[in-house]
C-alpha cells in the first residue's frame, strides 16, 4: 500500500473527505509557477536574445530566468529533493541520492517557439515525482491566468475549480490534439481526422495535454517530440480528470528513464482511447 492510499484509507476510517498527502507540494508547484509565468510575461514579446537549440528548437532569456527561479525555490522550500529541468538537466539532492526518490521535473517555458514568435500559447510545467509516479503538479498559462493542477490523490482543476474530461459520446464529435511521426505518418494521421471533428495542434504539448482535463481537447495525440517535463504535471491533470492516459503504445505514461524527446502520449475518454490508440499505432 503507497502513502497515497494509507492516508486516504485513515481518512475513510475517520468518516473525514481526505485532505491530500501531497498538498504542500502542490500548492508550491501553484505558487512557484505564478511567480515564473510573472517572468514570461515580463518578457514577452520583448525579448533580446533567442538562441537555437536544433533545427527546430529554440531557447530564450526567458527560458533560462524562469528555469533559475523555479530551482531556486526549490532548494529553498525543498532542499533535499532533486530536480530535473529541461534547460539545466538533473540536479541530485546529494552525492547518494536515489534515482526514485522526491523529483522536481520542470518545463519552465513549453512552446517557446510559439513565445519567441509572439504567438500567445506557451506555459509553465512543474510536476512533482515520487518513487517514479507524479503525484502532484501544476501548469500555468500565464496569458490567461489560467493554472491546471492535480494531486495523485484528489481531483483535476482549474483556478481551483474541478473539472472533468469531456463526455461527449461520439468520437466523431471530438476535437484532438494531434501529433505524429514515424512511418505512415499521412495515412495514420488521415484515419484519424476521418474519425473526428477536427484535429489541431497548438505548439505546446503541456497545454494541449492539460486542456484534456476540462475537455477543451477531447483527447490528445502525441507520436513523440516530448519529454518527462512535458508530461509530469498535465499528464497527472488529465488522468485526475478521468481521461485514460497512457504511453503512445499503451504502456504507462510516466516513465523516467525514457530519453529527452522520444515520449509519446494518449489520452482521451475511457469510450474513445482504445479506438485513437489502435488508429495512432496502426502500420
Amino acid at each position: 500500500m503507497t502513502s497515497v492510499e494509507r492516508a486516504s484509507e485513515v481518512a475513510r476510517g475517520a468518516g473525514v473527505t481526505p485532505r491530500s498527502a501531497w498538498a504542500a507540494e502542490l500548492a508550491f508547484a501553484v505558487e512557484t509557477a505564478a511567480a515564473a509565468g510573472a517572468v514570461l510575461m515580463d518578457r514577452y514579446e520583448r525579448l533580446e536574445r533567442i538562441d537555437y537549440k536544433s533545427a527546430t528548437d529554440v531557447v530564450t532569456e526567458a527560458d533560462h530566468l524562469s528555469e533559475e527561479l523555479v530551482i531556486a525555490a526549490i532548494r529553498t522550500r525543498f532542499p533535499g529533493d532533486a530536480i530535473l529541468a529541461e534547460e539545466s538537466g538533473a540536479h541530485a539532492a546529494g552525492e547518494s541520492r536515489p534515482v526514485n526518490g522526491r523529483t522536481w521535473v520542470i518545463d519552465p517555458l513549453d512552446g517557446t517557439v510559439n513565445y519567441a514568435n509572439g504567438l500567445p500559447v506557451f506555459c509553465v510545467s512543474i510536476g512533482f515525482v515520487v518513487d517514479g509516479r507524479p503525484v502532484a503538479g501544476a501548469v500555468l498559462d500565464p496569458t490567461r491566468n489560467e493554472t491546471f493542477a492535480a494531486t495523485a490523490d484528489g481531483p483535476a482543476t482549474l483556478n481551483g475549480r474541478a473539472v472533468h474530461a469531456s463526455t461527449k459520446e461520439k468520437l466523431s464529435d471530438a476535437i484532438i490534439s494531434l501529433s505524429l511521426a514515424g512511418r505512415s505518418v499521412a495515412s495514420r494521421a488521415r484515419a484519424i481526422s476521418k474519425e473526428v471533428r477536427a484535429a489541431r495542434s497548438m505548439g505546446s504539448a503541456s497545454l494541449a495535454l492539460a486542456y484534456v482535463g476540462n475537455g477543451r481537447f477531447d483527447a490528445f495525440v502525441q507520436e513523440s517530440g516530448m519529454s518527462t517535463w512535458d508530461v509530469a504535471a498535465a499528464g497527472l491533470v488529465a488522468e485526475r480528470a478521468g481521461a485514460t492516459v497512457t504511453a503512445f503504445g499503451g504502456s504507462a505514461w510516466y516513465d523516467p528513464g525514457r530519453a529527452t524527446r522520444t515520449v509519446g502520449t494518449i489520452a482521451a475518454p475511457p469510450a474513445f482511447h482504445p479506438r485513437l490508440l489502435a488508429l495512432a499505432n496502426t502500420r
